[in-house]
């Protein structure tokens, strides 16, 4: 979206390129693409390329306005596809929603919306480029959730697998960052990906804000928010984006790299090491020293194997000659002596550590929860947040795709 101090000097001629990068492309103004007979014009195109530039501070060399026209019929392309569909499915945007977004920029760069209407005029952009940008955004995300959102079900079984990742990774470092993914859609060439992927890496080592070139050119939901996905545990993300994160060093940028779907560029923002700390709720059944008998033993063995639950445990051991049983609340894995934290490392709610002998005589931990704590960690509703999400983008980019297939596009 629009950066703080639009126009500068440098802009400023980058604008007055635009214009004649688009004349020199077209030579007349005109039709420069069709989308289901629906006319994009040579204008929609200029004042789109300037808005990339604005807000993304694009070096507007010869090279990079190129690809700047690439990207800004691509987009206007998928925008139009967006609307036309929410016009089938009889899906209409508030002028009130789109000011409400503008209001949302304003705020972002410290601002109103007055001001970020005088800085497009003054760029040469007229304020429905933005408006229009803006309206094809929310329409679509009515559209992908109204579609999907009551198809999705995430499983107990998938947030449980989310966690056992993150306890996994709880005391390793943790690292904030921000990515840009551009999609391949099935027919296109990796190739012309990459060099893509290139291009968009050199703008931003060339002094363009990853933020502002995110917003404009990521095919992810976290495009919104300039790219940025906040604090997360390697557990958290795809093993290819882990790797790559590890290698970073704050304030770096990756190279390209394939991720299922299309390509991947993250910044390193910060990183910190890990304060995470897996707390156990734990039961605990104990046979004194004095009452220690092979049979008490056995006893026992036999008891702790038909517990599944903490709620069991009284019943369970009350025909154990001298066992008892106590409730130790929440403890942190590494407050535990190491002779109890090794075998209960790992072990899930239900499961416990088996007989352990002790100075006290013979005990047995069970595992009534787990669960983990500390800045960072997601809860159980942020896990299914995030997986939902993620399914709800990879539809709605399978949804894009499919309306680019079965329309007719012709670019001119």
């Amino acid at each position: 979206m629009i950066m703080k101090r639009l126009l500068t000097a440098s802009l400023a001629l980058a604008l007055s390129a635009v214009g004649s990068a688009c004349a020199h492309a077209q030579q007349v103004e005109g039709i420069a693409a069709l989308v289901n007979d629906y006319p994009i014009t040579t204008v929609d195109v200029r004042n789109r390329m300037r808005l990339i530039i604005a807000s993304s501070g694009a070096q507007p060399t010869p090279e990079a306005l190129a690809r700047i026209q690439d990207q800004a019929i691509r987009s206007l392309v998928d925008e139009t596809l967006q609307l036309q569909e929410a016009l089938e499915y009889e899906v209409e945007v508030d002028p009130a929603e789109v000011d409400a977004a503008i209001q949302n920029i304003a705020v972002q760069n410290d601002a109103d919306p007055a001001q970020i209407e005088r800085d497009l005029a003054a760029s040469g952009i007229a304020v429905t480029t933005l408006r229009r940008q803006l309206e094809a955004e929310i329409a679509w995300q009515i559209l992908v959730g109204g579609r999907y959102s009551n198809r999705i079900r995430i499983s107990n079984q998938q947030i449980e697998a989310t966690l056992e990742r993150v306890a996994a990774s709880a005391s390793e470092t943790q690292y904030r960052l921000a990515e840009i993914f551009l999609e391949i859609p099935v027919s296109s060439d990796e190739e012309q990906a990459q060099q893509r992927a290139i291009a968009v890496m050199t703008q931003i080592q060339q002094g363009a804000p990853f933020q502002a070139v995110a917003q404009q050119f990521s095919d992810a939901p976290s495009a919104a928010n300039g790219g940025e996905i906040g604090w997360l545990l390697t557990g958290q993300m795809r093993p290819e984006v882990a790797q790559v994160a590890q290698a970073l060093s704050p304030g770096q940028l990756s190279r390209p790299f394939r991720v299922p779907g299309g390509l991947m560029i993250i910044a390193l923002i910060d990183e910190r090491e890990g304060t995470t700390a897996i707390m156990y709720d734990l039961a605990q059944v104990t046979i004194p020293t004095s009452r220690v008998t092979d049979e008490s033993v056995a006893a026992l063995q036999r008891a702790i194997s038909r517990i599944a639950s903490c709620d069991q445990i009284d019943a369970a051991v009350e025909g154990v000659d001298g066992a008892f049983s106590s409730r130790l609340g929440q403890i942190s894995l590494d407050a535990l002596l190491p002779q109890v934290a090794e075998p209960l490392s790992g072990l899930d709610e239900g499961e416990n550590t088996g007989i352990l002998e002790s100075a006290a005589g013979r005990q047995v931990y069970f595992v009534c929860d787990r669960s983990i704590g500390g800045p960072g960690v997601p809860t159980r509703e942020e896990i299914e947040r995030q997986l939902r999400n993620q399914q709800l983008s990879m539809l709605s980019r399978r949804w894009l795709r499919d309306l680019r297939r079965d329309s007719t596009i012709e670019i001119r």
